[in-house]
């Protein structure tokens, strides 16, 4: 305390009696009448607490009866949202705003007074002339956010005025402004969509910015919201479920409805859970890998194949930028292996592009868990933010981390796909994965992410063991000695290459399986 009077202010209750209808959530209003604080606007019932021997929770009780009419039990008082206000005229309260969805008796008018209507107001279309106080308690709540500060400046009107909107959310511990569901703009349109929403369930993954609810419908449906971060993963995602989603049928979410403006879709639930951090048999492993490999090709043959268009070659204008943001964390001789990478790439032929998922790693694929090792397993694909055309090995650059070690895996991959690699995808695979990995390494220092830190080292680590490749003084790679050293390249070129025989030597080692960072692609 700076000194002076210690400073004091009333404590308020508002109660949120919410109910369901066919036509979404509903909350009981009353319209304040006669010599009263903003008469003429509609309010929550509320009040304030009569002395220091009253609680919240009974004092919200009591004022729901002696308003309403209604009788509340305590264990159906739900916390929901604290706002700090403070009034055009600068007297500041606290208000605690409480969730009940059941109670006794049938609301009505219990104090004409100073009330002269009630009714039932839908929860995404609350009324124009409502003090701007409880307006803000209920934005807040819809938000799902815990804390709010709603201080109003001189000239403000108590009517709920959306020029001066003075909300502001806070977030909680985690950084986020809302946990529980997204904002009532977004409530609205996926309750257009798939009626009634009754419970909403954040599951998004923790290192992306764009937001995913589960949500539960009044009939028990399950339905997934999306809220992308920017336009570009909006635009990405709506098309891929447009077009080659498709193509796989019951295995990827059906679009139900878009929003572009709220950059927000609407999916249909796709069973199954994430293979990341799952324990399968050897048998399951390898049939949901095979899967895998037939998923792919469905997408990569959703439509034919095109000539790549000119400067789309691997990375490599980033990779400057990455390794400036990554070099604190690199093990000596893996910037000089990237640069040799990088400086191949030059000489690699484009490959045609076609339709790519752009994200497959173990995270976005779905199986079904079964407790016997039968090799008839049901797998799915989601989340498709970062699909768009591109060469197929861009595919295999993020998934291809899960059978490093694992030839078994690899091959079963490879018999759903129906076809094996050919030496310029291996060659494009092995320096798209030490790019991205590079870009992982600058993102987690960035982002203070130890796991892609660590995982993008690993990666360069095994992509260098495999590879034997290190840097003369010159700045030219050659190649070290191995067990079982490979032929040295035929000065005559096998049928359809087209490169020189200088390029053919700059094409690196092919190989079966490079492990990237899962988070943030290289572009």
């Amino acid at each position: 305390m700076s000194g002076g009077q210690r400073h004091t202010e009333p404590v308020d209750v508002h109660l949120i009696l919410r109910q369901e209808t066919a036509d979404g959530s509903q909350v009981l209003l009353s319209r304040r009448a006669g010599q009263v604080y903003a008469a003429g606007l509609w309010h929550l019932p509320s009040g304030h607490l009569d002395g220091p021997h009253e609680d919240v929770v009974t004092a919200l009780i009591r004022e729901a009866r002696e308003e309403t009419g209604v009788v509340l039990d305590p264990g159906d008082v739900r916390a929901a949202v604290t706002v700090h206000h403070r009034s055009p005229g600068g007297a500041s309260r606290t208000g605690h705003f409480f969730e009940v969805r059941q109670w006794k008796g049938e609301p009505g008018i219990a104090e004409p007074d100073v009330c002269d209507a009630m009714d039932w107001a839908p929860l995404h279309a609350l009324p124009a002339q409502m003090v701007a106080y409880c307006r803000a308690g209920l934005d807040a709540y819809t938000a799902g956010v815990r804390l709010a500060v709603h201080f109003q400046l001189p000239g403000d009107r108590l009517a709920f005025d959306p020029g001066a909107d003075r909300l502001h959310l806070v977030p909680d511990v985690t950084g986020q402004a809302s946990t529980a569901r997204p904002d009532a703009a977004v409530v609205e349109f996926a309750e257009q969509a798939v009626g009634r929403i009754t419970q909403w369930t954040d599951t998004s993954w923790g290192r992306e910015e764009s937001r995913v609810w589960r949500v539960h419908g009044i009939q028990g449906s399950t339905w997934y919201v999306k809220v992308h971060q920017n336009e570009r993963f909006h635009g990405r995602e709506v098309r891929g479920l447009r077009t080659w989603a498709r193509e796989l049928g019951a295995a990827a979410p059906r679009l139900v409805a878009a929003d572009e403006t709220l950059r927000a879709v609407v999916l249909t639930a796709v069973p199954g859970q994430p293979l990341h951090g799952a324990v399968l048999g050897p048998g399951q492993e390898r049939a949901v890998f095979q899967r895998i490999g037939t998923l792919a090709r469905h997408i990569h043959q959703s439509s034919p194949p095109r000539p790549a268009p000119a400067g789309s070659g691997p990375a490599v204008t980033k990779a400057d930028r990455h390794l400036a943001g990554a070099r604190s964390h690199l093990l000596p001789g893996d910037e000089e292996f990237v640069r040799a990478l990088v400086r191949q790439a030059e000489a690699l032929q484009p490959l045609e592009w076609v339709e790519t998922h752009g994200d497959l790693q173990l995270r976005n694929v779905l199986f079904t868990p079964d407790e016997s090792d039968a090799p008839d397993v049901f797998v799915a694909e989601i989340d498709f933010e970062r699909s768009e055309p591109g060469p197929a090995v861009r595919d295999l650059v993020r998934l291809s981390d899960a059978w490093a070690g694992r030839v078994d895996l690899f091959e079963a991959f490879l018999a759903g796909y129906g076809r094996s690699l050919t030496a310029a995808e291996q060659a494009r695979l092995v320096i798209d994965a030490a790019l991205d990995s590079v870009s992982g390494i600058a993102y987690g220092v960035a982002h203070r992410d130890p796991e892609l830190v660590e995982r993008g080292r690993r990666t360069l680590a095994r992509l260098r063991a495999e590879h034997r490749e290190a840097l003369s003084p010159t700045g030219d790679t050659t190649r070290t000695q191995t067990r079982n050293p490979p032929p040295r390249p035929s000065r005559t070129a096998p049928p359809g290459d087209r490169r020189s025989a200088r390029q053919r030597r700059l094409t690196p080692k092919p190989s079966s399986g490079c492990a990237p960072h899962t988070s943030c692609p290289h572009r």
